[in-house]
């Protein structure tokens, strides 16, 4: 991680699905549900008792810990790609095979594996670049 007078911060992680993209950060310390957790129509998060229930992570840079659930979580991940409110890039920190299949049929670019906890250094509002063919995230703080 590197800091600078602009205020942005680098991280490093490994590919899961590559690509690059930008946008707003989406950050939450919650484990993310698909069946039942997310609107595949308009890519918010409905999940009851979720600290972004209400909001939609559609063209976001998602930043979550992980998935939860079934293995419906693939299914409603590519719903949303295939409604146009995917999110633009995901960092995750817990591999499993249902956030790795719904990041592959999101095919928006992820990440996971960092130098440092991307939960701790990026917040929701920040703007990110990821380029996760070369491992490299950019933050630039709000």
């Amino acid at each position: 991680m590197t800091g600078g007078a602009a205020r942005s911060i680098v991280l490093h992680g490994r590919r899961v699905v590559g690509g690059s993209a930008e946008g707003e950060a989406l950050v939450t310390h919650q484990t993310i549900s698909g069946w039942g957790g997310i609107n595949e129509r308009d890519g918010t998060i409905i999940e009851r008792r979720h600290e972004l229930r209400g909001q939609s992570f559609s063209g976001r840079v998602l930043v979550f810990p992980g998935a939860k659930g079934s293995s419906g979580w693939s299914a409603y991940f590519h719903m949303t790609r295939l409604n146009g409110v995917a999110p633009a890039a995901m960092l995750f920190n817990r591999m499993s095979t249902k956030v790795a299949l719904g990041a592959v049929v999101t095919r928006a670019p992820a990440m996971t594996d960092f130098d440092v906890d991307p939960l701790t250094v990026i917040a929701t509002g920040d703007w990110v670049r990821v380029d996760a063919d070369r491992g490299v995230v950019e933050v630039t703080k709000r």
